[in-house]
């Protein structure tokens, strides 16, 4: 017995019968699925696992990384159904191939932009050149400690490596970060990963929002869009808890003055004192601001409540999922938890 899978650019279902790939039937019923080597080599089929489940033919990590498909992509050409599925294709300008590097890097900047999160500068002294698309993260080694994740805050093309990391409660790594690093000292960064980046060939409006350290990815997908002339509306929101929280303010607002199509929105969740700032929860706050966002393109970093809360309620206004964009990052602690449950 087959597996329905419903392809939703193509507005169709397909029924895969055991052993097949969705790329194969798609194929044979004449559906123009993008794809290359239909061998697990390219990358060219690489789709996003809406819904169901597969299981994958042998294929290189060259076309589809451990990360990408643990954030839900799949290659259609090696995907076998087990169940029925919703599946949605990467569209052409969302399909990145930047070369895995293994950096040795050297810290040449700490400052504190909080009270709770510390900007790091990395010059790269050797592994390089290190490419990437704004918005894509790495894995960070500080001395003998495990990697983490953390985005790139700095523009692709800068020579200098910008990470804003939060100390966070029972945090190891970054509470070495906050506490014990020094400038001069030697980081290990692996990268580039995530698919949460900017589509620069996309031309409708963009909703970029970040809270509290997911305002990193965010800083550097807002300012690439602008570097590369992107014409559309860009409105901007940055959530924190309270006043203290708010970082790179001014930095913001030289861009919003500089230009036009940039629009910057602070908002306070639980502020302590009276402000004259909006205040709330960004998801009710988007839904007060926008009725229709059929054709935008929505970039999300932040606690994962605030990600999938936002996403809902970008949906609800016309938002399709696919065009909402953002990488799951969790605590040690928030993943053990996940794992208990």
């Amino acid at each position: 017995m087959g597996f329905e899978v419903k392809l939703r650019q193509f507005d169709t279902t397909i029924t895969v019968e055991p052993g097949d790939t969705v790329l194969q039937v798609a194929l044979d019923q004449g559906l123009d699925y993008p794809c290359g080597c239909q061998s697990g080599n390219c990358g060219s089929c690489k789709s996003v696992l809406r819904s169901g489940d597969v299981d994958m033919a042998v294929y290189s990590e060259f076309a589809l990384s451990d990360d990408e498909k643990a954030s839900g992509l799949i290659l259609a050409c090696r995907a076998m159904p087990t169940s029925d599925c919703e599946i949605t294709y990467l569209e052409p300008d969302e399909v990145v191939s930047h070369p895995r590097r293994l950096l040795d890097c050297c810290v040449t900047e700490l400052t504190d932009l909080t009270h709770d999160i510390k900007r790091v500068r990395l010059s790269v002294d050797a592994g390089g050149p290190f490419s990437f698309s704004a918005g894509q993260y790495a894995k960070v080694s500080f001395g003998d400690l495990d990697a983490r994740d953390y985005s790139m805050a700095n523009l692709p093309d800068d020579s200098v490596l910008e990470f804003h990391i939060r100390a966070m409660d029972g945090g190891d790594v970054s509470h070495y970060v906050a506490d014990k690093l020094k400038v001069g000292d030697k980081v290990r960064v692996d990268g580039p990963y995530g698919v949460s980046y900017l589509r620069e060939a996309h031309r409708g409006p963009i909703v970029a929002v970040g809270g509290g350290s997911g305002l990193a990815p965010i800083k550097a997908i807002v300012e690439r869009a602008l570097q590369a002339g992107l014409p559309q509306e860009i409105k901007f929101y940055i959530g924190m808890r309270d006043e203290r929280d708010v970082y790179m303010e001014d930095a913001f607002k030289a861009l919003q003055a500089k230009h036009p199509n940039l629009k910057l929105e602070v908002v306070l969740s639980e502020p302590s004192g009276e402000t004259g700032r909006r205040t709330g929860f960004l998801c009710d706050v988007l839904k007060q601001d926008f009725t229709d966002l059929d054709g935008a393109k929505a970039y999300l970093a932040g606690p994962p409540i605030m990600v999938e809360t936002c996403v809902a309620a970008l949906e609800t206004l016309g938002a399709r999922r696919e065009d909402c964009h953002a990488d799951a990052f969790y605590s040690v602690h928030e993943l053990a938890e996940q794992e208990a449950s």
